[in-house]
């Protein structure tokens, strides 16, 4: 909105029903950001979109991390754990709406009486709501994952560790199975490994090395902010954050073999949706639909995906987090 160039992209919300309206089978997620967004607007523009396009559009609750964001529309640039308890009380409050004939709410930030709306979004088993993601990688925005999300967007930076913590919070809250998890990867795909490593340093090596600064001091300031040090980015490196959802992280470059390995293996770790980049979109996503995802599927049909432990038999541990005498050797 004010910054980092998101000033010269679509408004994502009706962005996504332009491209729904001219689809028929993909599923847009549309982002959010509490503050800027009030939840009755979104959660009658959703539910209208839902309609529309059949159930066809899900939504992604941003807590924000960029101040301009806020205080360039006059906005109150609240504290980190504040943004994720606005967000917490956001995602209740667009459940509520689209599920109860009148919602009733009394938070620190909204409030509602009696408040219809009609008509819902669609709904069928497994699906009682257009599908609600958020992500993080603090410890607040781990409890919002545990008490009232559907999927837990990460980045790929100590995925497992989250993945775990956020399964224990739920199953404190008694949600189990309810939560889902979702993580960023970078993917390019070459007929050897070593030509998607050139790739990558290229990538790294030609990146604006100004710019990323830029955004590194920012997204660090963000991370150093939340209560334990551990917000998204909190530790990136440059050749992290050239990719800035730390998608390199993921470890999807190489092979087709070695990048379908790598994704059953993430799978058998609890991972369910992969938002994929590419550095060639058009041409590099192509090739991923045409290459990697008919052998995930063939490999999946064979048994693969389920185990862990066998997945890393054949694929190696490389998800394993180094502790930091590993790290400086």
């Amino acid at each position: 909105m004010a910054g980092y160039g998101a000033e010269f992209q679509h408004e994502p919300v009706s962005f996504s029903q332009a491209i729904l309206h001219q689809t028929k089978k993909i599923i847009l997620i549309a982002a959010l950001l509490p503050g800027p967004w009030n939840p009755a607007v979104a959660a009658k523009q959703i539910a209208s979109i839902d309609n529309y396009a059949n159930g066809r559009v899900a939504v992604n609750v941003v807590s924000g991390w960029f101040k301009a964001e806020f205080t360039s529309i006059g906005q109150w640039w609240l504290d980190h754990s504040e943004r994720y308890r606005r967000s917490r009380e956001f995602i209740q409050c667009l459940k509520g709406i689209w599920t109860q004939d009148k919602w009733n709410f009394s938070g620190d930030f909204y409030q509602f009486h009696d408040y219809p709306l009609q008509p819902k979004p669609l709904k069928w088993e497994g699906r009682p709501h257009p599908e609600i993601f958020q992500g993080g990688n603090s410890i607040d925005a781990r409890e919002n994952a545990a008490t009232v999300s559907d999927y837990y967007f990460m980045n790929g930076n100590r995925f497992q560790t989250q993945i775990a913590d956020v399964q224990e919070r739920a199953r404190r809250e008694g949600r189990e199975h309810e939560v889902q998890f979702a993580l960023n990867g970078f993917i390019i795909v070459r007929n050897t490994e070593a030509e998607a490593i050139q790739v990558l340093q290229e990538i790294q090596g030609k990146a604006d090395k100004d710019a990323v600064e830029a955004f590194r001091e920012q997204v660090q300031n963000a991370g150093a902010s939340t209560n334990n040090k551990t917000g998204m980015w909190a530790d990136s490196k440059f050749e992290d954050l050239v990719q800035y959802n730390d998608g390199f992280k993921t470890k999807l470059i190489g092979t087709k073999e070695q990048i379908a390995d790598r994704i059953l293996l993430l799978k058998s770790l609890g991972v369910s949706i992969l938002l994929t980049a590419f550095l060639h979109y058009d041409e590099e996503i192509e090739r991923f639909g045409k290459e990697v995802i008919p052998l995930v599927r063939e490999l999946e049909a064979a048994g693969r995906g389920k185990d862990s432990e066998h997945e890393i038999s054949l694929t190696g541990d490389v998800y394993r987090a180094k502790h930091p005498e590993e790290t400086k050797k």
